[in-house]
């Protein structure tokens, strides 16, 4: 066993035959940071290192998300 950070070949093997692949956790990491620090690009920029565009795609499907659930909960 090692402590060094995870390459990309420990990864896949790791996530071998498993439904989610390594952008797909990534993405829902994304949209779970967004959802619950309200939706803020600065803030998602600033934690995952990802560009502005990104984190405006992000904080904004996020807030659509944020929108269903207001509007679910008020039926």
């Amino acid at each position: 066993m090692e402590h060094g950070p995870a390459g990309k070949l420990w990864t896949t093997r790791a996530t071998r035959n498993l439904t989610a692949t390594l952008e797909r956790l990534r993405v829902d990491r994304r949209r779970e940071e967004a959802l619950t620090h309200g939706a803020d690009p600065l803030h998602l920029s600033l934690v995952f290192g990802i560009d502005e565009k990104t984190a405006i795609r992000c904080a904004e499907s996020a807030r659509a998300l944020l929108g269903e659930t207001a509007e679910q909960s008020s039926r």
